[in-house]
């Protein structure tokens, strides 16, 4: 059987768990293809992943490569694949159920991806999918934001926040973005009409009246946020709503968020990027040796934008 160099881990716990070793190497099944991985992408989810707090919701069986967003080329195709050619250049986010991105191979199902924007690297690329689906899932299918909306979003500069910013200007909102002081000119930039400093600004005392939340936070951030709301306005919470008789008594909606894999999405937001609407921030880049470090930085917060690691040139 044919290996490769892939990030591991056999037993839930730590950062240290990750260890880079020798791994099979994958074959791209029917509706699959083959990726040589240039770039993955690092999210919280792969460090609750590797730290157990989601066994019950992902039952993985050990040892797992985590990491599910990834950019590459297209090493081969399966049986049935029209969509791809060997030598093309694409970007995804992956079935979290399956082995991940850290790795130089991975094997995707063809729903999974898109071909990669031209005008941005595989690092870059890498950063995308997740956060930017979870903001356009959010943002458009979830609150259904329009031109004449408000919305606040919390944590704002961080992964999934510094998306939902850029997708929010370009619909046409008013958009409105906690974050610390340092991010204030990084989101401004961005689009952001305003921007609430979280550590000296209680936003519920400087904002009111809004029509989308988009809460990344859950615990207090949430419970706060209900009362800034305009009647019949929508909380989206990417952690679930913790307690929906808040909403109905201020007489609005809460709804979580789950993303999934939408290729189409995928092409739109591809465009966005290369038509300079939309750009990932990436905050770090780490060799894949060091995974570990990448989920301590992930796991400690207050991170600009993404964490991506290089696999391959």
């Amino acid at each position: 059987m044919a290996k490769m160099q892939a990030v591991r881990f056999h037993s839930y716990g730590a950062p240290e768990v990750l260890v880079l070793e020798e791994a099979p190497r994958p074959q791209a099944g029917a509706g699959e293809v083959l990726l040589r991985v240039h770039a993955a992408g690092v999210n919280p989810l792969d460090w609750k992943v590797r730290a157990g707090h989601l066994k019950e919701w992902l039952p993985h069986r050990l040892p797992l490569i985590p990491g599910w967003d990834v950019s590459g080329v297209v090493e081969a195709v399966g049986p049935e694949v029209t969509a791809f050619k060997t030598g093309e250049a694409v970007y995804g986010m992956l079935d979290f159920n399956r082995q991940g991105a850290y790795a130089e191979y991975v094997a995707a199902r063809t729903g999974e991806l898109a071909r990669k924007p031209r005008s941005i690297d595989h690092i870059q690329a890498a950063a995308v999918p997740l956060a930017a689906l979870t903001a356009w899932q959010a943002l458009f299918e979830v609150a259904g934001l329009a031109p004449w909306h408000t919305v606040l979003i919390h944590a704002a500069a961080g992964g999934v926040g510094h998306f939902a910013v850029q997708l929010a200007k370009w619909k046409g909102a008013k958009v409105i973005g906690t974050a610390s002081a340092g991010n204030a000119s990084f989101l401004r930039e961005l689009g952001a009409d305003e921007v609430i400093d979280y550590r000296s600004t209680r936003f519920e005392e400087a904002v009111g009246e809004v029509d989308v939340v988009l809460d990344t936070m859950g615990g207090d951030t949430q419970q706060r946020s209900w009362k800034v709301l305009k009647k019949g306005g929508i909380l989206v919470a990417t952690l679930g709503i913790s307690s929906p008789v808040a909403a109905r008594e201020h007489e609005v909606r809460g709804q979580g968020v789950s993303v999934h894999a939408d290729a189409a999405q995928l092409i739109q937001i591809a465009a966005l990027i290369d038509a300079g609407d939309l750009k990932p921030a990436v905050t770090a880049v780490l060799p894949l040796a060091e995974a570990a470090r990448a989920h301590e930085l992930s796991q400690a917060g207050h991170v600009r934008g993404k964490i991506v690691l290089q696999v391959g040139n």
